[in-house]
């Protein structure tokens, strides 16, 4: 979950190493580091702490002159956050150095051998392992040396190499952690993802599986594992340069908060033609959808919670059984997954790794997958028999909000056209769907108009231990993401509950002033709904609850109301999880929280 960074051409690379970071900090952001070739030899300054540590020590890169670099921002995993551990990493001579992002599984059986030999480590990190196991098989031939050291880790990798007997040359390499290249005219650049390089070029190259390339100032060579070269096609990055910058917002997520009205027109609008629901990357013919007996969604985390959502749709809808499994479940639980499976694998960035795995299980098990990410030629859209995208753009801050909510629209969609080809739906009830889908943008736009509302309700709560969510049916899924968009952003304790089960153990927790929120838009659920509400005021709670508009009897028995406006219910989630992940932001910012960048967390997350 760490971010690299390269670059080697006609400018100074430092401060190009650094903007490539900085984009790259949703990544990882307890240390970074920057090695750059002088002229004469490799210097390498790296330090625990924000990319703004570095940015100081560099000044700005001005005291590293040099047109030939790589860079790293680390989420740790193996060694605590540290100077030490910082990337990059040197050999003992300081002739080859590395910077990693993924987890070298059998380090520690290779770190032994190398002691053997008399190599010393310096750091807890697995990426240690690399620099020194290049040094060992160094003789003069970096491509040599790269490939006997892609034979030999297991695990997943995305390398920077830097060889100071090569000074114009820079070497990447990959194993199931995403890796870009990217030509900008004046130089060559490697990434972990496309906002590093955005503002330099808009031509990328996809680095698969087990292949790595040879960059210099004009030219980039592709090889095999075998050293043997291959050709790639390059792609073009349609994404606005402003759709990765803050634009005028305090932070990432207000931003990404705001553009879901036009993420969520862009994902459904080019999909629907003429009264009809036209998903060309499909792939699917009428006949293979009619024969798909069961569908199994695989997501993790805020994906997931889509996944629960629209299990209720697809089965209310089309009349499908389906299964929703958190991926890193899903891939050790051996599934059954019989004929006429469909596995939907949903992943915001297409490099998730549970997810990846899991992709490749149901394929290994001969199923058919379908795969709906926002990020094109990421490894799950690569690997998936078809793909389905969402038109986010570039989604920085960790805390997802826009891709959610193009996650359920793609979904939405999915289902729709399902149930058409099924005939499990009138035409009469589907072009209602559709309207009402059609009018989610304006709806959601309605909503934010009231933000005020909600961080004046938020800033009354910013010194709550513990909050809970509660919801039945639908309203349990998006009780679920509220609560995740609460945890990780503010750090309160937070739980969702499926109301019916707050009997079962959860209520021995609702105290006199604890906040629970209560989300109820589907109607046929809210007289139970009422009863749970009862059950915790009860017992002292302060009630907020997020119901439909009209449902005015509600506010005799809650403490606050939220309206969203009436959808077709299948469509609530798009609407009701608006306020809550506002609800979140106000109270993140309110406690002084980093919104964009929570404690322990990245964006990406590209290891298990």
């Amino acid at each position: 979950m760490c971010g690299i960074v390269g670059y080697i051409g006609k400018e100074q690379a430092a401060p190009i190493l650094l903007d490539g970071l900085s984009k790259l900090e949703y990544r990882g952001y307890d240390s970074a580091g920057i090695a750059v070739y002088d002229g004469s030899e490799i210097k390498v300054v790296k330090s625990k702490g924000r990319l703004k540590v570095l940015n100081e020590l560099t000044h700005d890169g001005a005291s590293m002159p040099g047109t030939v670099g790589i860079g790293h921002t680390r989420w740790a995993t193996h060694g605590a956050p540290s100077d030490t551990n910082a990337h990059p990493h040197f050999n003992k001579d300081e002739s080859i150095v590395v910077v990693h992002n993924g987890i070298i599984e059998n380090y520690l059986k290779l770190k032994k051998k190398l002691i053997e030999r008399g190599y010393e480590f310096c750091s807890d990190t697995d990426t240690e392992v690399v620099v020194h196991l290049l040094d060992y098989y160094y003789h003069g031939n970096p491509l040599e040396a790269i490939a006997k050291v892609m034979h030999r880790v297991e695990g997943s990798y995305a390398f920077g190499i830097m060889f100071a007997d090569f000074p114009g040359e820079i070497y990447a390499a990959r194993k199931d952690s995403p890796l870009i290249v990217g030509s900008a005219g004046d130089g060559n650049l490697i990434a972990s993802d496309v906002p590093a390089i955005l503002r330099y070029t808009r031509s990328v190259y996809y680095i698969q599986n087990q292949e790595f390339v040879k960059l210099t100032a004009d030219s980039m060579t592709f090889y095999n594992m075998d050293e043997e070269e291959i050709t790639k096609t390059p792609t073009k990055i349609e994404w606005d340069i402003n759709a990765a910058e803050k634009g005028g917002y305090e932070h990432f997520m207000l931003k990404e908060i705001y553009e879901q009205p036009g993420a969520v027109r862009d994902t459904f609008s080019p999909r629907l033609k003429d009264g009809k629901i036209v998903i060309e990357e499909l792939g699917m013919t009428d006949e293979e959808i009619l024969s798909v007996k069961k569908i199994h969604i695989v997501a993790c985390g805020s994906a997931y919670h889509t996944g629960m959502t629209c299990k209720y749709v697809f089965e209310g809808l089309a009349r499908i059984p389906v299964e929703v499994d958190l991926a890193s479940e899903f891939r050790y639980r051996d599934p059954i997954l019989e004929k006429d499976t469909l596995v939907v694998i949903i992943s915001q960035s297409g490099e998730t790794a549970d997810s990846l795995a899991a992709l490749r299980e149901a394929k290994s098990k001969g199923s058919r997958v379908l795969a709906i990410v926002n990020v094109i030629g990421s490894s799950i859209a690569r690997e998936a028999d078809n793909v389905m995208y969402t038109w986010a753009g570039p989604e920085i801050a960790v805390a997802t909000t826009k891709a959610y909510s193009t996650q359920l629209i793609a979904q939405y969609l999915l289902a729709l056209k399902f149930a058409q080809v099924r005939e499990t739906i009138g035409e009469k009830e589907f072009g209602e769907m559709l309207t009402d889908i059609e009018r989610l943008p304006e709806q959601i736009e309605m909503l934010l108009g009231n933000k005020e509302k909600i961080q004046k309700f938020a800033n009354r709560y910013l010194g709550a231990r513990d909050v809970f969510f509660i919801g039945r049916g639908i309203d349990y899924a998006i009780s679920m993401e509220a609560s995740l968009k609460l945890k990780e952003t503010s750090y309160i304790h937070s739980e969702a509950c499926a109301a019916g089960e707050l009997k079962h153990g959860t209520i021995s927790l609702i105290e006199e002033g604890t906040l629970v929120s209560a989300v109820l838009t589907q109607d046929h659920l809210f007289p139970k709904m009422i009863s749970n509400i009862v059950e915790v005021r009860t017992r002292g709670a302060f009630v907020m609850a997020v119901t439909n508009v009209g449902n005015v009897e509600i506010e005799k028995n809650v403490d606050y109301v939220i309206y969203i406006p009436k959808t077709n219910p299948y469509f609530t989630n798009s609407l009701a999880i608006i306020p809550l992940q506002l609800f979140a932001y106000y109270i993140s910012i309110g406690r002084g929280c980093d919104v964009d960048k929570p404690r322990n967390l990245a964006k990406s997350v590209t290891v298990e």
